[in-house]
């Protein structure tokens, strides 16, 4: 029988970011894997999108393996949290808080994607991979994969420059204009508007890409998916409030309850669709409530009490799934 195809999947969620990449590092540890070695294919969206490049980010020195370890990773989160979610004093003044522009200024978060990913391509790194952000000017989804990038030079872009457009979170950063290998341009905002949970994304690539046991296109019995959350909140908007909402009040709770709501349907259709094959445990979803946990969720606090207990509570998902997480992975 043909091994099942590995597939993580890693949501969105700003500095939150940190709990699906320690769950990843605890699985290191735990099981003596690497990410970039053990999946056939890495997928994320926003914060998930910048773990997925600097998972599969090669080493300069050894090509063939990955330049970062799971823990190195999160570190990024701890060593740049502060840089990337930094606002001087100008800027606060000019954009009125935020009101009149972006919140925060693109430099801090490319000047550390600059300092992680170099130069590197998509096409350069070392497995599969779907990093999602949607495209303002042409209306649709925009898909960056390295699989893609290796056939055809119009799909070829820095890493730098996927992981700066699939956090371009409206409201918070400014949209991205990137520049492929063929110098052809897009302009692009963060994948979480319309896939904040890309494990549903993740399974129509890898049926385009992978092969099953008799060789025709994998269906779902062929994979395998892992698909980790950043936690959730269900704050509730109440119809006290909420009535009264004109166009300013509405913007945040209109993104809270659009990401969160892409993500539970995205888990809703999987769930349906490994319903239908002889084991659904090939496809496993691991995401915590953050409620009475003192974590602020917003997706931007970067202090370091908050990742610090944004830390704890990644480990303590793994904790509590360490056994669904093994059986999974002995499929």
């Amino acid at each position: 029988m043909a091994r099942l195809k590995r597939i993580l999947s890693i949501d969105g969620g700003g500095i939150r970011g940190i709990i699906p990449g320690q769950i990843v590092v605890e699985i290191e540890k735990e099981f003596n894997i690497k990410a970039a070695d053990y999946f056939d294919m890495i997928s994320g969206t926003s914060t998930g999108g910048i773990l997925t490049c600097a998972y599969l980010l090669p080493d300069s020195e050894n090509p063939k393996k990955p330049k970062f370890n799971a823990e190195e990773v999160v570190g990024l989160y701890f060593e740049r949290g502060g840089q990337i979610f930094d606002v001087p004093f100008f800027h606060k003044v000019r954009t009125a808080g935020g009101i009149l522009d972006e919140k925060y200024p693109a430099k801090g978060i490319e000047k550390a994607l600059k300092e992680y990913f170099g130069d590197a391509w998509l096409k350069d790194l070392l497995k599969p991979c779907i990093v999602t952000s949607y495209d303002i000017t042409n209306r649709k989804g925009h898909f960056f994969g390295q699989h893609k990038a290796k056939k055809d030079p119009n799909n070829n872009f820095r890493v730098r420059d996927a992981a700066r457009a699939t956090s371009a979170a409206p409201t918070y950063f400014e949209c991205e204009q990137v520049r492929s290998e063929a110098r052809k341009v897009f302009t692009l905002i963060d994948g979480g508007v319309f896939v904040n949970n890309p494990s549903l994304v993740s399974y129509a690539e890898g049926r385009g890409i992978f092969k099953g046991a008799t060789g025709a296109k994998a269906t779902a019995k062929d994979m395998k998916i892992l698909s980790i959350g950043t936690g959730f909140t269900r704050k509730p908007y109440t119809y006290k409030k909420a009535k009264n909402y004109g166009m300013a009040q509405w913007v945040q709770p209109v993104i809270d309850i659009m990401m969160s709501g892409a993500s539970d349907v995205a888990h809703f259709q999987m769930d349906k669709i490994y319903g239908t094959v002889e084991n659904p445990r090939q496809y496993l979803r691991i995401n915590g409530d953050l409620k009475g946990t003192r974590i602020d969720p917003d997706m931007d606090n970067a202090t370091d009490l908050n990742m610090e207990r944004l830390k704890t509570f990644g480990t303590k998902l793994f904790t509590e799934n360490k056994k669904k997480i093994e059986k999974w992975l002995s499929l």
